[in-house]
This record gives structure tokens, C-alpha cells and sequence, in this order.
């Protein structure tokens, strides 16, 4: 069976590496007595995969992963042995049965929603505001991105799907997956650049929202959405 599993990452967890936080959940898979599947041949290991890497220094709302598993619980019963074995910074928020036939949450991965804000006192202006209203009313929004033998002009401003400029943070809508993927620092580094002020590395704070998928119709929903709740 397969089961998509939502988590929150917050505190000081938002320190914890990527490949740090799938060892992470290797081991509470055993400690919550997880009957999850394991793969075949000399170097057996759970099968496990996230759906998109959070960047260092980033708090999360709506992380997932999905495993295959031989046996499970319902859902309530397997968020209450998870969250047992979790330390503090993490919870798992959700635990769903997904099709048969549906894909992996990587493979689907389609947009992520991002909540940006500046540090008491970083903010690059005092109408900022204002000024980003107007920094996203252009029809091309360029940085420089590097490749592997030059720098060349990208045009970021399809990849930015929706925002809100709300009492104190920034909402942004962000493409995110394998063929388009834009992170919310590349956007307000844009940003200060409109507005030729120089962003310094602790400047913001953001935290993710949401995942979404592309579904069979072309909407964008949440991961969670492609599964079900074991009764």
C-alpha cells in the first residue's frame, strides 16, 4: 500500500539538512513500529521518497513524504504512533492512503505556496509595500542565473504563479518541481535589486505553506488531496 504523509518542520529543526531529515524519519519509522516495504538486493532500504527538498533555515507547514507499507493502522492511530516518536520542531500532520496507480509526490510536484518576511528593521524601504506591488506589476521580472560555462538572463516572473502583499509578510504562489522551480529568496533578492538596495543573508524569514500537484485536469492541489483517510 501506499501512504502520503504530511509534516510540519518548525523551531530549531529548521536547521536540520534535507538528507539529515530522511535519516530522521528512517529511524521513527522503526520506533513507531512502521511495517513499512523494503527494497530487494544487498543494501535493503525503506522505500521512502519526499516530494521537494526544504532549504536550510526554513520553517514548513506542509512538508510530505510517501512510503509503501505491508500493513497500517488507520490514520489516527498512525499519526498518534508518528508524533510519539517525534522530538520537538516536528508533526506529522496527515496520513493517507493514496491509489494504486498514483504516482510519487516528487514526480507530481507542480507549485508550493511561501510566506516571506522581512526581520524587524531589514526592511529595504519604508514603502516596501508599495514598491513591490509596482516591482510585480512588470511583465519581466530577469535575473542572472548561472549555468555551467556563463551567466544568462532568466525571466522569473511566469514562475511566480500568484502573491499577496499582506499587514507584514509577502504570500507567493512559487512554480516548483523538476522542470520549473523558483525559490522565494531568489524573488526577494529581485526585489531589493528593483529597488538597488543589497539583501544581507538573515534579512528574512520564510516558511512553506503548502505543496501542491498537478492533477489529472490541470489544477494544482494539495498533496494530501490525492489520498484518503484509513477509517
Amino acid at each position: 500500500m501506499k501512504i502520503r504523509i504530511k509534516f510540519a518542520k518548525q523551531g530549531a529543526m529548521k536547521f536540520v539538512g534535507h538528507l539529515d531529515i530522511m535519516r530522521y524519519f528512517q529511524k521513527v519509522m522503526r520506533r513507531a513500529d512502521v511495517n513499512i516495504a523494503y527494497s530487494e538486493g544487498f543494501s535493503p532500504h525503506q522505500k521512502m521518497s519526499f516530494a521537494a527538498p526544504l532549504g536550510v533555515g526554513l520553517t514548513s507547514r506542509g512538508e510530505y513524504f510517501d512510503i509503501e507499507v505491508y500493513s497500517t493502522d488507520n490514520s489516527k492511530e498512525m499519526l498518534k504512533r508518528l508524533n510519539d516518536a517525534m522530538v520537538d520542531g516536528m508533526e506529522v500532520i496527515s496520513y493517507r492512503l493514496l491509489p494504486e496507480d498514483s504516482k510519487n509526490a516528487m514526480s507530481i510536484v507542480a507549485a508550493a505556496d511561501y510566506l516571506v518576511c522581512f526581520r524587524e528593521g531589514k526592511e529595504p524601504c519604508s514603502e516596501w509595500k508599495e514598491k513591490f506591488e509596482q516591482f510585480m506589476s512588470q511583465e519581466k521580472i530577469e535575473i542572472l542565473k548561472a549555468t555551467k560555462k556563463s551567466e544568462v538572463l532568466v525571466n522569473i516572473r511566469p514562475l511566480i504563479l500568484s502573491f499577496d502583499v499582506r499587514v507584514d509578510a509577502i504570500f507567493l504562489k512559487l512554480a516548483t518541481g523538476s522542470e520549473n522551480n523558483i525559490k522565494p529568496e531568489l524573488v526577494i533578492d529581485a526585489f531589493c535589486d528593483y529597488l538597488s538596495v543589497q539583501r544581507k543573508p538573515f534579512d528574512i524569514m520564510s516558511e512553506r505553506l503548502e505543496i501542491y500537484g498537478k492533477s489529472e485536469n490541470g489544477e494544482n492541489i494539495p498533496l494530501e488531496d490525492f489520498g484518503k483517510d484509513i477509517l
